[in-house]
């Protein structure tokens, strides 16, 4: 981040990060992790997205899961 950058501010291109949605996917030798509506702080001007560390921990538990499931392919949404 540069001194010029807030928080707020998206370090790709400067733009405003808001509060919004992303979709996470995890690829695997054997299928396929797609979590819909996670929350994120999304840059209103590139869509880059940046996922809470609490939301990371949780996504975290979802594909273990699906791992364990071995399931080809698996989507979800978090609630």
């Amino acid at each position: 981040m540069t001194r010029s950058q807030t928080p707020s501010q998206c370090p790709l291109c400067g733009g405003a990060k808001k509060a919004g949605t992303t979709t996470f996917t995890a690829d695997f030798d054997f299928g396929v992790v797609v979590v819909r509506n996670v929350p994120a702080l999304v840059c209103a001007l590139c869509g880059a997205d940046w996922i809470q560390d609490d939301v990371a921990a949780r996504l975290e538990t979802i594909v273990s899961d699906a791992k364990s499931k071995r399931l080809q392919v698996e989507v979800t949404t978090l609630a």
